[in-house]
């Protein structure tokens, strides 16, 4: 499962320090959620045109160990990365919200959009989020994948006993 970050894991919002620097605020439901994702098995990347300090921490944190950052063509990025981890499109996930995330969503076998996403894009995809981008619709999606593989309710269960 590839997520974009600006406008998927982020509100989409673009915050400059006084020096410039770029913030970025992640929430916590959805970082739990990506945790809860990889334990079950699935593979976990991020794909951004972007490239930003605080997603290479964020990303370290969570332990997604696939980080493509600074990317013009996701196309390109998203089947090479596929292809060296042998994963077909089909079995793949990308969640974006953007024009630019339009080849890789068509290409990927699960394609998923926040709610805020632009209306071509929210066209064009098998799931739209109920949770707003950066607050929850990651999580939401992690946890329909595990509830479709079957694997949510161990996933929760360790919480319940």
């Amino acid at each position: 499962m590839l997520f974009d970050v600006d406008g998927v894991l982020t509100d989409g919002k673009l915050w400059y320090g006084p020096s410039g620097e770029a913030l970025k605020a992640f929430h916590a439901l959805d970082g739990h959620g990506i945790k809860q994702v990889m334990q079950s098995g699935i593979a976990v990347a991020l794909l951004s045109g972007r490239t930003s300090p605080a997603v290479t921490a964020r990303a370290a944190e969570l332990g997604i160990a696939h980080v493509l950052q600074g990317i013009e063509d996701k196309l390109a990025s998203f089947d090479l990365l596929r292809t060296t981890l042998g994963i077909a499109a089909a079995d793949t996930g990308f969640a974006g919200d953007e024009l630019v995330d339009l080849p890789v969503l068509r290409r990927c076998g699960f394609a998923c959009a926040p709610r805020q996403a632009h209306e071509l894009v929210r066209g064009q995809v098998h799931y739209v989020t109920r949770a707003p981008a950066g607050g929850g619709a990651a999580r939401e999606i992690c946890d329909f994948l595990m509830q479709a593989q079957g694997t949510l309710d161990a996933a929760h269960a360790r919480y319940l006993a």
